[in-house]
């Protein structure tokens, strides 16, 4: 995937200026693509250049002058061929585990607090994931029924959801394993 994807899919979802797309990006679709600003600037003026998005300078008090993008035929077709796209299933990186597996040649306690850090991390994203459901999806200001734009974003959400709560459980099975190891690292 392209940045360019995940910037057509969440201006389909809503029309907005590239603050207010890089702030989208911190909030919801960064826990999955993650771009900086100048990035997601940058791909904006090339996608605009390419026809893809349509730009409208919207006029605002005491502030400069704001631009909304949105999304036009050209951009809806490339994002339907890319849907259409068969893609690999992602490989995982993770640094973690190899730091894990290589406790075994020092003291496998030094990682204890590392994993901590890693569990409390995923804990405070399973928190802001379940408020944000709770807010959006399922909670009583909730919108009923869901449009199928909000179905497949909640369906996200709830992978998210799985995915810290299976992290979690995890990394306690990891300190678990570490405490009970100790001190003593395995014969080279």
């Amino acid at each position: 995937m392209a940045l360019e994807h995940a910037i057509l899919v969440s201006l389909l979802e809503k029309p907005g200026s590239g603050y207010e797309l890089a702030r989208r990006f911190e909030r919801s679709i960064g826990y999955f693509w993650t771009a900086t600003h100048q990035q997601i600037y940058r791909v904006l003026k090339r996608m605009e250049s390419e026809g893809l998005l349509a730009v409208r300078e919207l006029s605002q008090q005491s502030r400069p002058d704001k631009k909304e993008y949105s999304v036009v035929g050209p951009g809806r077709a490339v994002l339907s061929q890319w849907l259409h796209q068969s893609i690999q299933p992602e490989s995982m990186r993770h640094e973690l585990a190899v730091k894990i597996r290589g406790a075994a040649f020092d003291d496998p306690s030094v990682l204890i607090r590392e994993v901590e850090r890693h569990r409390q991390v995923h804990i405070d994203r399973l928190a802001h994931y379940q408020a944000g459901e709770l807010r959006d999806f399922t909670g009583p200001a909730a919108p009923t029924p869901l449009d199928a734009g909000q179905e497949l974003q909640h369906v996200v959400l709830r992978g998210g959801i799985a995915y810290e709560r299976m992290t979690i459980a995890w990394l306690d099975d990891v300190l678990g394993t570490l405490r009970r190891l100790g001190t003593s690292p395995s014969p080279a």
